[in-house]
């Protein structure tokens, strides 16, 4: 999924949050509702404007961000 396609970032708009083309729904707003226990089909219920190639759009956005990152283990305190 090319996610660029759909995902847009405009200092301007959402305080420059990553979000939906076309829309003020961040990429952020819409894993919260997912992490929150929203399914799929109610996300898009509630926001008609939205359709199933955004969410993946919005996955593939994390999955990219999350890949580019650096992680150093933290050490286990017993």
């Amino acid at each position: 999924m090319n996610w660029k396609a759909r995902i847009e970032s405009d200092p301007a708009i959402c305080g420059g949050r990553p979000r939906v083309k076309g829309t003020r729904l961040t990429v952020e707003f819409l894993l919260g509702l997912l992490a929150a226990g929203w399914s799929e089909a109610q996300v898009l219920d509630n926001y008609p404007h939205l359709c199933d190639e955004d969410l993946r759009a919005v996955f593939a956005f994390a999955q990219a961000m999350i890949e580019e990152e650096k992680y150093r283990p933290i050490p286990h305190v017993a």
